[in-house]
């Protein structure tokens, strides 16, 4: 039997190994929410989330709730996670490839969550409106937030979900103020009758329309030609945005619905974007300290970060100490994602066996499983690393073996922190779950029995490693006095060079390879 027929679902089938926050075409939301897995640390999560979420607006503690930290190392799904909560929240409904149709609650049933008090918790929570705006916020800043990127990059997304324009947001705010007025639709119509084009479609180039807009501010509002001219002139010179209008333009928006509707700014890669920028820490914290206080709950602030809390600020905290004292209580919710759910997720997702390999398996494991186990030893230069531990083990993790978990997290991990490569890796371009499919499938069709050898998750990094690095690996390749073992040896000692975990000894190669 070859290695590609143990599986319960195709091993090369697409996976969306990479979670994008704007990739919601409905085979993606379907695929996400269908495949996801509910491991016991993720449950735990589920309820201190939705525990604190649903926290009464009368009580008096709701607005020193509203700011939730997900932390997790490179690929620990912390973006998987960020995104299934803003489905359930918005109750999203998914279509399959036969246009069935499933609202998001309805995936996380009890073969999903086991606990019937956290099932009961979302149940709660969806039963009350909400908006819920999930973003990058590396993609969503503009080269022109050169004086406060975090509040412009709040308020443009915030214009955006309302639909007004969220490059120029002096313009957002004319169409804000139109639209309290009510006079919104009069003015987009007073504008397409004047310019012969729809408002939406040319306000970007409003600059281009100035008859046109004045025209149509005059008729929406009653202004004077001389009044709608003199706004044109200065809107843009007298617009400011502070923290405070931002919050307050939130609530006016919220206090048009109904009193129990909240809205959620969902915000991928926050620890990526400030770095170790003190001001950009604490504007963060003044947001979501002045959204709790000025919306009294009904709006929340959930970033997912690369370090956790106490790293974020243990790297800035020497010489701000006192800045900073306030910012970890803005975060009530800390949910760190560690290890141990990267190897259930991938074991559930990608490793899950039919019944008849398993059993096939297990009895491999009965003939040869000291002699394997004996095989997989590293000497004592670093820290102990996992080897199975009976047949259930050997059934979950082949064709890999226990300590690539941990040691593949940690090799992409050092990798990106060394600059060994360009951007895109670090900003999660390749996820673990990606890395491990690779793998297993370059040794698809051999017969049961193979391992996955170290390198072959060098095909993972590859495309992403500064042209230097690549190019000293692939001109081993074309040495004739080297032969393929010597290359596979080369990406091996790459991979391990920046890693505390193993020292590449002759016996730890041996057992990589």
């Amino acid at each position: 039997m070859n290695i590609k027929e143990l599986f319960l679902k195709p091993l090369d089938r697409s996976i969306n190994g990479v979670v994008k926050a704007d990739q919601d075409d409905d085979a993606t939301v379907y695929q996400e929410l269908d495949e996801y897995v509910v491991t016991n640390e993720l449950e735990k999560h589920f309820r201190d989330f939705f525990q604190s979420y649903g926290t009464d607006l009368n009580d008096p503690s709701i607005a020193n709730r509203v700011g939730v930290w997900i932390s997790g190392f490179f690929g620990s799904g912390k973006s998987h996670f960020l995104k299934t909560l803003s489905y359930i929240l918005a109750n999203k409904v998914a279509r399959d490839a036969e246009d069935n149709e499933r609202s998001a609650v309805e995936f996380f049933d009890e073969h999903k969550i086991r606990d019937a008090f956290i099932r009961a918790d979302i149940d709660k929570a969806v039963s009350g409106h909400a908006d819920v705006i999930l973003f990058n916020i590396d993609s969503k800043a503009s080269s022109n937030d050169d004086g406060n990127p975090i509040l412009n990059v709040f308020l443009r997304v915030f214009n955006e979900h309302q639909g007004f324009s969220g490059d120029h947001p002096h313009i957002a705010h004319m169409e804000r103020h139109l639209a309290q007025k009510g006079a919104y639709e009069t003015f987009k119509v007073a504008f397409e009758e004047s310019s012969g084009h729809s408002w939406l479609e040319e306000r970007d180039g409003y600059q281009f329309y100035q008859d046109d807009v004045e025209n149509a501010i005059s008729k929406a509002l009653n202004l004077s030609p001389d009044a709608a001219h003199k706004w044109f002139e200065e809107s843009e010179e007298t617009f400011s945005v502070s923290v405070e209008n931002f919050c307050h333009w939130v609530k006016e928006y919220l206090d048009s619905k109904d009193p129990k509707h909240r809205i959620l700014f969902l915000v991928d890669e926050v620890g990526q974007f400030i770095g170790s920028n003190t001001r950009l820490m604490l504007t963060l914290q003044t947001i979501t300290e002045n959204l709790g206080t000025i919306c009294k709950g009904r709006a929340w602030i959930i970033v997912t970060s690369q370090a956790d809390m106490d790293a974020v600020l243990g790297e800035l905290s020497s010489s701000k100490a006192n800045d900073f004292s306030k910012i970890a209580g803005r975060f009530k919710t800390r949910l760190s994602l560690s290890s141990s759910n990267t190897d259930e997720v991938i074991q559930k997702r990608l490793l899950r066996k039919t019944p008849e390999a398993a059993d096939m398996l297990k009895s491999v494991f009965d003939q040869k499983g000291d002699i394997l186990k004996n095989q997989i030893t590293f000497d004592r230069s670093g820290p102990t690393l996992k080897n199975f531990d009976g047949p259930d083990s050997f059934v979950n993790n082949y064709p890999f073996a226990p300590y690539h978990f941990q040691l593949v997290q940690k090799v992409f991990e050092e990798i990106r922190k060394v600059g060994a490569t360009g951007a895109h890796l670090a900003y999660g371009e390749r996820s673990m779950l990606d890395a491990f499919q690779m793998a297993a499938s370059s040794i698809a069709k051999e017969e049961v029995g193979a391992l996955v050898p170290m390198h072959r998750f060098y095909s993972a990094v590859e495309g992403f490693l500064d042209t230097a690095v690549k190019r000293t690996i692939d001109q081993a390749g074309e040495n004739p006095t080297l032969d393929s073992f010597d290359v596979q040896m080369l990406r091996t000692l790459f991979m391990i060079r920046y890693v505390d975990l193993i020292k590449g000894t002759l016996d730890n190669l041996v057992t990589l390879s």
